[in-house]
């Protein structure tokens, strides 16, 4: 798995491309957590280019999500498919972030 990475002013997108299972949801997670030094935390995890995750995808994206929030930081969500949104709301997960269209919208909501 590719995971591109752009600067929009102070907030970084972290764009994974392809699924996201087991070891890939490791480099996800390692690469948000150090990513989040060059943003001060403010984080958006472009979903576009994902078609699906696993249960350790998840996992992994609830830990960034805690650890940003415990110092007042936010990862937040965009261009989820429905896949990934209907896995979000089954596993009570949907709640922990928030959802935007694009990256352009989850950018402005930082300002």
């Amino acid at each position: 798995m590719e995971i591109k990475q752009q600067m929009h002013g102070a907030v970084t997108s972290v764009k994974p491309m392809g699924p996201v299972t087991g070891d890939d949801a490791d480099a996800l997670r390692s690469t948000l957590l150090r990513t989040r030094t060059k943003s001060l935390g403010r984080l958006v995890l472009d979903a576009s280019s994902v078609p699906f995750v696993d249960s350790v995808a998840l996992e992994a994206l609830l830990d960034v999500t805690e650890e940003l929030g415990q110092s007042g930081q936010a990862l937040k969500l965009c261009g989820a498919n429905e896949l990934i949104r209907e896995v979000l709301e089954l596993t009570g997960l949907a709640p922990m972030f928030e959802h935007y269209a694009d990256v352009r919208s989850a950018v402005r909501s930082f300002m």
